[in-house]
């Protein structure tokens, strides 16, 4: 078992927060970065050295975590002016955000350039279970990598799969992951609007679905908290909605025809445009519930 004595974490928000806390307290230094102050504050409250860069970051600490927001902003965390690229003791850059193949396999042939390694890690499983140490991790890298990094990535995930040695088919697994996900929520919040509509009891529908053969996590976890009047699972609608097109190009580059998804996907680009991209994604049953006139609630609240 490789022994790290310093480890840095990048992307402190909704995900990265609850991922990072699973660092705290162990036996090497925890060094991380974030651009909200407050949040810093409380990290170094909580036992982690706080710095002003992913660079400073990357002085300090020889494996690396991003979990970030967007492409752009882990391109620049990565490759910029104060990227981890320029930073003098990391060995490995570990990207937790889902950010596509093609993103990844940029970043790791530019990093390659530096002599450092990159292992490809999204992420699934939501805030509530990072938080309890219990995510799905989709990793791809080299072997030796993974071997590295494998005792940080067990503090952090209760299922690691490695899907291949090559950076960026972590992130074909997230994709498909998300687009499939993405894709029964809509089919269940539309799916329970219809009973509701006809006078159905939401609950009762969705303890029936989830002894049936309709049966999924997004309609089950996800969607209680959306029926529980919540929405707050972790994550911004707006992730949703880059997910969901993220899946849709990768298909167009593979010249993969995927008309359901697609469907899906519309209807999470409009509920973004119809004002709930800042909401948390459950909220997708909110956009549901406007469209057809009815509420989808447990009644027992």
């Amino acid at each position: 078992m490789n022994q790290h004595t310093d480890v840095g974490f990048l992307g402190l928000g909704q995900m990265g927060a609850p991922i990072a806390e699973r660092l705290l307290g162990q036996s090497f230094r925890l060094h991380v970065y974030d651009p909200t102050t407050t949040v810093l504050d409380r990290f170094r409250t909580l036992g982690a050295l706080t710095h002003a860069s992913p660079r400073e970051v990357a002085d300090h600490a020889s494996v690396v975590f991003a979990c970030l927001p967007n492409v752009k902003v882990s391109q620049q965390v990565a490759l910029g002016e104060d990227g981890v690229a320029h930073g003098r003791a990391i060995r490995v850059y570990a990207e937790m955000s889902t950010i596509g193949r093609e993103a990844v396999e940029d970043i790791a042939k530019q990093l390659a350039e530096r002599g450092i390694e990159m292992l490809d890690s999204p992420v699934t499983g939501g805030a509530p279970v990072a938080r309890t140490g219990q995510l799905t991790l989709l990793v791809s890298g080299p072997d030796v990598v993974v071997a590295n990094v494998r005792p940080l990535l067990e503090m952090m995930g209760k299922n690691i799969f490695v899907l291949g040695p090559r950076p960026g088919m972590g992130q074909i697994m997230k994709v498909v992951n998300n687009i499939v996900m993405g894709t029964n929520l809509v089919a269940a919040c539309e799916g329970m609007s219809l009973g509701a509509k006809a006078g159905l009891d939401p609950s009762a529908m969705a303890a029936a679905l989830q002894a049936g053969t309709a049966q999924s996590f997004a309609a089950g976890s996800i969607l209680q908290r959306g029926l529980a009047g919540t929405f707050d699972y972790g994550a911004a609608l707006t992730i949703l909605d880059k997910d969901m097109a993220l899946g849709l190009k990768e298909a167009q580059a593979l010249d993969a025809s995927l008309p359901v998804i697609q469907q899906a996907q519309g209807q999470w680009h409009a509920a973004y445009e119809a004002g709930f991209g800042a909401e948390d994604f459950t909220a997708i049953l909110q956009y549901v519930e406007q469209r057809n006139g009815t509420l989808v609630r447990d009644r027992k609240r």
